[in-house]
């Protein structure tokens, strides 16, 4: 009977967040600077004539924008999740150790060098970029994992190589010459503005083909979160296992920086209240949840960036950060006082 309740409530939970997640994407559709009735909006959708500035607005800014949002926080969500599971760390992620920022410094050295020759900057160049960033800065937390055993101290020679990585990025950035690399400055802070459909339609195939990869797994990873000799004893290379957690979360990871630049908190905080949500941490239920708690946390932080402060936009890891970081602390002190 208890295991029941528990599916039940995971079902629940799963359906929730698919819901918040349609929710949210049709807020940061309806709502922006300029006013659009419901009715126009409905109408365009219908494939009725509409104003063509107000066409121009929802099909070519705020839609794409709003699915980006939605594709990229399930893919930053996910990827936290994938890192907490593999560093046994609930305060891992990709913007704590540093991965986010190796992919940011990768991006703007590629983007700075193909914009100053003049050449086109496309989209299988930037994820390709951004995952090398990753890697590399998955690299060297691995080595420093040899040197230092206590978790702690790991994070913080994390957050170390985000510095670094994000201050030769700021410097890279900052005395370039050409406009469109200046442009970088709005990147690097970290912004879903300027999506296209081109964009959207190459984020979602590598997002959903790495998610679709990573739902497969959750059956040696449901062995390997109770212990590397529990999960070999059950027959899972675990050696292979925490190959493939590296090279999924570095992807998802890229993927979003490659797109959105590093957006903090996403990674940590969302899997933290997806798990308290749905009362378990298997993940065949975590995985689906995290993509769609991931979703809703952006598109709702993606709708609070755009909207309060209009005309005025705040870059998206602000508003993160303001909902996230409270999480983190509450998740910390919790912990503090079941050690305690």
């Amino acid at each position: 009977m208890g295991k029941d309740r528990r599916t039940i409530r995971c079902i629940a939970a799963v359906c929730m967040l698919g819901a918040g997640s349609l929710f949210f994407l049709f807020c940061n559709i309806f709502y922006g600077s300029i006013s659009i009735s419901f009715q126009e909006i409905v109408q365009l959708f219908l494939g009725n004539e509409v104003d063509g500035t107000y066409q121009r607005i929802v099909m070519n800014i705020r839609f794409p924008r709003a699915l980006a949002a939605m594709v990229l926080g399930g893919a930053l969500a996910l990827s936290g999740y994938l890192l907490q599971t593999f560093f046994h760390n609930p305060i891992a992620g990709p913007f704590v150790l540093g991965i986010s920022s190796g992919s940011k410094l990768v991006v703007a050295l590629v983007m700075v060098f193909l914009l100053g020759k003049s050449i086109r900057v496309s989209s299988g160049i930037l994820i390709l970029a951004a995952l090398v960033g990753a890697l590399l800065s998955m690299g060297a937390v691995l080595v420093m994992s040899r040197k230092v055993h206590n978790m702690s101290m790991l994070v913080i020679c994390g957050v170390m190589i985000g510095y670094i990585c994000s201050a030769v990025t700021d410097f890279v950035v900052t005395f370039a010459n050409d406009a469109d690399i200046i442009n970088l400055h709005n990147w690097s802070r970290g912004s879903f503005s300027g999506m296209s459909w081109n964009h959207v339609s190459v984020m979602t195939i590598v997002v959903l083909a790495t998610t679709i990869v990573v739902f497969f797994l959750s059956k040696p990873m449901s062995a390997y979160q109770l212990g590397e000799h529990y999960a070999k004893s059950m027959g899972v290379n675990v050696r292979m296992l925490g190959l493939l957690f590296i090279l999924l979360s570095s992807l998802l990871s890229a993927c979003v920086v490659a797109y959105a630049g590093p957006i903090s908190f996403v990674g940590i905080a969302v899997p933290h209240l997806v798990k308290h949500l749905l009362g378990t941490n298997k993940p065949i239920w975590m995985i689906p949840a995290c993509f769609l708690g991931g979703s809703v946390f952006c598109l709702a932080c993606d709708l609070i960036a755009r909207t309060v402060f209009a005309p005025t936009e705040l870059s998206i890891s602000t508003v993160t950060a303001v909902f996230g970081a409270p999480v983190v602390i509450w998740m910390m002190a919790g912990r503090k006082r079941e050690n305690g």
